[in-house]
Formats: C-alpha cells, sequence, structure tokens
C-alpha cells in the first residue's frame, strides 16, 4: 500500500520567526512530499540478496575518489560494518543533502552512511544509529587579508568573538542541514533576528567554507571536526567560536527496518571500542598533512575530475574502440592499480598486464611503457569484443570480454557450453554464463563432455568482470564522462 509522507520542517517556527520568513520564503515543494512505497525490506532481505545499499554524499571526509581507488571516513566503517555481516556493499551517491533522507524512504537505499546531526525533526521521520561521532558546530568566518602582520589580538579584535555577535548579520548555510536549525534555535535562544542565505544543497560543507576563505560569503556554520581539518588548508579562516553543545553524528534506517537498526547499534558499540576505529578517525580528522596531501593532489578526483596520471591517454585510445573512459580506468586499476612497473608471477607487465605473446601480437615494442601498454591493452580488448558479435546487449557483451581478457576466451565458450545445457541463456553474462564460468573449478563441471578447455579458477574472472564494474559505477557516479 502506498503512502504520504509529509516532511515537516519546522513551520511554526517558520511563523514566527521574522527573520526566517523575511529570508526562507519556503514553503513545502514537491521535494519535501515523498510518496513512499512500502518497502518491506530489513535485514532478513538484505542478507538474502546479500547486498547492502548505503546512501552517502560525495564529500572530502565521508566519501571520495582518490588515486582511482574509493576512501572516505563513512565508507572506511561501512566497509568494515558490510565485511562483519557478509555483505556485499553497494554505494549509492545522493544528489545532495537534500535527498538523502528522501531517496532513503523512498527505498533508493537501505541506510544512509554519513554523518547526520541527530535532531528532533530528523527522528520523525527516521531511526538514527547509536552515534559514531561527537562534535560541535562552530562559526568560520575569514580572519583580516593582512593577519599574517597583524598581532593575536588585532586579529581577535576583527573577528565575531561569540555567537551573540552574529545579531543583525548574515549567515550562509544549506536549508536541510543542521546548522539552518541550529540558527533557528540560535535566534529563540538569543531572542533576536540572524539573517539567513541560503545555499544549494550540492554544496557541500568544503565548498562553502573555501568561498568564505575567498570572501565570497560572510559566515557559515560547520561541525567543528570537518572545520578543524579544513582550517589546516583554508589557513585563513577561523573556527574559535562555538554556536552549539555538543552534539552526534550517525548513520540512520527506515523506521521499518528494526533488526538492521539492531545490527548497526551493536557493530558500532563494539567498533568505537577498538584501536580501528581510532586509527580511521585520526586518519580524516586528526592527521592535517593527509588532507593536505589530498587537496594538492591532480588524482583527488573531487577537485579535479581525473582518476589516474593516464587519463589523457586512457581517454584517447578508449575512444578510438567507442568505450567509456572510466570504465578502462577500473579495469587498469583492477589489473595494476596505475603501477606502470607492475608484473605478475606469469610474466603480464605494465598498466594492463600484457603477456609478452599479447604484446607482441597487438604490435607492441615495449610494454612497460604506459601508452603502448594501454593501446596494446585497448586493442586486445577490442579484439575480444569482436569474437561475441551474436551477443545484442553491448553491456553483457563487454563483461564476456572482460572475462575473456582474464581467463581467456576458450574457458568462456567452455562456460557458455554449460550455461546452454543447464537451461540458462548462453547470451547473458549476469546470472548465467558466469555462474558456470565459476563452476567450472569443480570435477563435476570441468570433467563435462561439453567441456574442451578444462580446469580454470573460475571465481577469479567472476569476481574480476564484478569489481570492475562495481567500481565504473563509482566513477560514473563521481566523475564527469
Amino acid at each position: 500500500m502506498n503512502r504520504l509522507l509529509l516532511i515537516a520542517i519546522s513551520l511554526f517556527i517558520l511563523s514566527c520567526n521574522p527573520s526566517a520568513k523575511k529570508n526562507d520564503p519556503k514553503k513545502l515543494n514537491d521535494k519535501d512530499t515523498i510518496q513512499t512505497p512500502a518497502v518491506d525490506r530489513d535485514l532478513p532481505e538484505i542478507e538474502k540478496e546479500g547486498v547492502l545499499r548505503a546512501i552517502t554524499l560525495y564529500s572530502s571526509t565521508s566519501y571520495f575518489i582518490y588515486r582511482g581507488k574509493p576512501m572516505g571516513y563513512d565508507y572506511e566503517l561501512l566497509t568494515r560494518f558490510a565485511d562483519h555481516m557478509k555483505l556485499k556493499l553497494q554505494i549509492i551517491v545522493a544528489r545532495d543533502i537534500d535527498d538523502l533522507i528522501n531517496m532513503l524512504i523512498r527505498g533508493e537505499g537501505d541506510m544512509i552512511a554519513y554523518g547526520l546531526t541527530i535532531t528532533e525533526s530528523r527522528r520523525r521521520l527516521i531511526n538514527f544509529t547509536k552515534y559514531h561521532t561527537k562534535t560541535h558546530q562552530v562559526l568560520v568566518q575569514k580572519k583580516p587579508d593582512n593577519w599574517r602582520k597583524m598581532k593575536l589580538h588585532e586579529i581577535e579584535r576583527a573577528l565575531k568573538s561569540d555567537a551573540l555577535d552574529l545579531i543583525d548579520d548574515t549567515v550562509w548555510v544549506r536549508r536541510n542541514s543542521s546548522y539552518y536549525e541550529r540558527l533557528l534555535n540560535l535566534m529563540d535562544e538569543i531572542g533576536d533576528t540572524i539573517y539567513i542565505k541560503i545555499l544549494p544543497g550540492d554544496m557541500d560543507t568544503e565548498e562553502i567554507i573555501e568561498q568564505v576563505s575567498k570572501g565570497k560569503i560572510k559566515y557559515t556554520i560547520s561541525d567543528y571536526n570537518i572545520a578543524s581539518i579544513l582550517s589546516s588548508y583554508y589557513q585563513n579562516i577561523d573556527i574559535s567560536v562555538p554556536v552549539s553543545l555538543s552534539q552526534r553524528l550517525a548513520w540512520a534506517v527506515r523506521k521499518d527496518s528494526p533488526l538492521l537498526l539492531t545490527a548497526l547499534n551493536d557493530w558500532i558499540l563494539k567498533m568505537r571500542k577498538t584501536d580501528d576505529y581510532y586509527v580511521i578517525y585520526n586518519k580524516y580528522f586528526k592527521n592535517n598533512n593527509n588532507y593536505k596531501n589530498l587537496k594538492k593532489s591532480k588524482y583527488f578526483s573531487k577537485e579535479t575530475g581525473r582518476i589516474s596520471p593516464y587519463d589523457k591517454t586512457i581517454k584517447k585510445y578508449s575512444a578510438q574502440i567507442g568505450w567509456d573512459w572510466r570504465l578502462v580506468c577500473s579495469i587498469i586499476f583492477q589489473e595494476s592499480r596505475f603501477d606502470k612497473n607492475s608484473k605478475s608471477w606469469t610474466g603480464a607487465c605494465g598498466l594492463m598486464q600484457l603477456m609478452p605473446s599479447t604484446a607482441k601480437a597487438m604490435g607492441i615494442k615495449n610494454p612497460k611503457d604506459p601508452e603502448q601498454n594501454i593501446r596494446g591493452g585497448l586493442k586486445y580488448l577490442k579484439h575480444l569484443f569482436d569474437q561475441w558479435p551474436e551477443i545484442p546487449d553491448t553491456t553483457q557483451r563487454i563483461k564476456f570480454t572482460l572475462a575473456s581478457y582474464n581467463c581467456g576466451h576458450n574457458h568462456v565458450l567452455d562456460a557458455q557450453r554449460l550455461t546452454k545445457k543447464y537451461g540458462k541463456n548462453l547470451l547473458v553474462w549476469d546470472e548465467n554464463v558466469e555462474i558456470y564460468l565459476r563452476l567450472l573449478s569443480k570435477p563435476k563441471y570441468y570433467n563435462d563432455p561439453l567441456v574442451r578447455f578444462g580446469y580454470v579458477r573460475g571465481f577469479e574472472p567472476y569476481k574480476y568482470v564484478r569489481e570492475i564494474f562495481e567500481r565504473y559505477k563509482l566513477y560514473k557516479d563521481v566523475i564527469p564522462e
């Protein structure tokens, strides 16, 4: 049964707060009205499928791509929870903070894996887990332009020193953030007006703080743990003025997922007591050098849209065979982690791990040269792709191609023969041919008279294709084509 859920956004506060009305006349709109299907998906359904779908935001602390690898505080914690539960992890990237709760309630994911401040208005809509981080909110303001030449007391005199100093001034925040709610509450507490300017929901906290650093906006509010690490890079910002008491950041699930909530809570309480938890936290929020190096890197994809040092070459040769360059990046990451000197025990070498015989057949004289290796690898992929003309779906055909690249064309043909024998679709990779290729490591299947090329470690190409496409999806979610 469908049911209509109206998100109440503290309208009674807006109606009696002149500052809020003046600056934010927004009423409930289509985004605030969620048609919610009856989502019958709690932990048993998740475990049956074997997949945990987690909604997050692309940000420099929560989730991002660096040198082709997914990283982030929430992401690293989440991978450990998924491993603990023996679940495959599927990341779903929300467009902006406004969409997080809506997507969860609509059933587009099983949980929110992003540090949301626990607030009463949000608790009416979702169930929060036990907190994984404690912080407080601070005012972010720009120091005077010549602050390096000023004495400390002169700098302090030029800055706001108390939340009360914000009276009759303007602060910029996102509408559906806890910072906006905090400003409304702060106005009630001080009994006066703070003017609020609304920023787009797709601006993350780092982008907003950068705007303060550049003098494009005057003030904003941030969680201290995020502001602290950013202040190591944007050294002309001040974050010394608190605007809240301690607050809890947590993940969230739907109201109808009590078993998933229990599993998360049990794990979080245990995880918070481990050294691993503090190592992860310090990595993202305490080690300033990590963040500085990240920001300066050409391969911090959030800033640059780049994945590897070889993007230009990858784009050039991917275009020649009509493949998405981000897919090819995922293949190369799988093969060599972008290490041009990588060499396997079998003798395969370079970025795309070409065997000497394959390199020679593709006309490659020096497979250690990155451009030659990429050119030869993509030429070979195109050759394999052309071996599957009977497969009508391009994505499925690419998966057959990748499996052939990993374990050999003939083994995939054997898997097709078994697929047909057992009544499945021999032209579909997913849940069809991939299953029987995986089974070719078992005597019952590799000894079948239909199998011409015998044993193969079938789990390897099965995993190879899946991991490449999972990473490709991550790249597509966050990096423009």
